[in-house]
């Protein structure tokens, strides 16, 4: 059968953008300090993640101070999925992506939204319109058995999550955290050092006008999503190189 992604890998600039990404990512987890300190440099790693995935939905990237506890409802969501996409933790959400992937969207989604709807029987669920329950299947079926490069598969999940808006609460955040697992899973960014999620944040509009020219369908503007992605996957390896650098001295 004919892999259904394959027509993303074949357009203009995208598999080498892939393969940049690739590259970029590879060598961060050759860096010294990541050869086994990686846990520690991870950690930042996704605070960093979290707080820019927050910020993109409106919600604040101050760290409480003293007490530790977190009163932006955004943050504080964004804040637990980064901690379920850091060491174990991901280890596990990895095996039940694999495993069940449907299942690992539902946790991310009641991590990230769990203190932002009142009635907590909908957390994990999809919502009940027509048709969703049934895009979300085709779309796990379509990335588990699609052999397109990593960075490509990644985006996919990552505008179609944002484009159908699953839940309905904390769309984004688990559409990002979904980007993230889905490089971690493929060997892509295994120890999840990159942090795409800041080059996001600083290019906002761009990234929010890209998404939405993903979810119309033309395939330009789907192109463009997808090397706006890998770009990302990128920047965010430089973004990891400078934690290493500053955990190494």
């Amino acid at each position: 059968m004919t892999d259904p992604l394959q027509p993303l890998v074949d357009l203009p600039g995208v598999r080498d953008a892939a393969d940049r990404a690739r590259d970029a990512l590879a060598d961060v987890h050759r860096h010294k300090a990541n050869r086994r300190g990686w846990p520690t440099t991870a950690a930042e790693a996704a605070v960093r993640a979290a707080r820019s995935s927050a910020a993109i939905d409106g919600g604040t990237t101050d760290l409480p101070a003293v007490d530790g506890r977190v009163d932006d409802p955004i943050l504080a969501g964004s804040l637990r999925v980064g901690q379920a996409l850091d060491g174990d933790a991901l280890r596990n959400l990895v095996g039940t992506w694999q495993r069940a992937p449907l299942q690992a969207l539902a946790r991310l989604h009641l991590l990230a939204a769990a203190d932002l709807v009142a009635d907590e029987s909908s957390l994990g669920r999809p919502r009940g319109e027509a048709g969703v329950a049934e895009r979300l299947d085709m779309l796990v079926q379509t990335v588990l058995g699609s052999t397109a490069p990593a960075p490509v598969i990644a985006a996919v999940v990552h505008g179609e999550l944002l484009t159908l808006r699953p839940f309905g609460t904390a769309d984004g955040v688990v559409a990002r955290a979904a980007s993230r697992l889905v490089a971690a899973s493929s060997g892509l960014d295994p120890h999840s050092l990159g942090v795409p999620e800041v080059f996001w944040l600083r290019r906002r509009q761009a990234y929010l006008d890209a998404a939405a020219g993903f979810g119309a369908g033309d395939p330009d503007a789907v192109g463009g999503w997808v090397l706006l992605c890998c770009g990302a996957f990128e920047d965010g390896a430089r973004e990891a190189t400078s934690i290493a650098d500053s955990a190494s001295g």
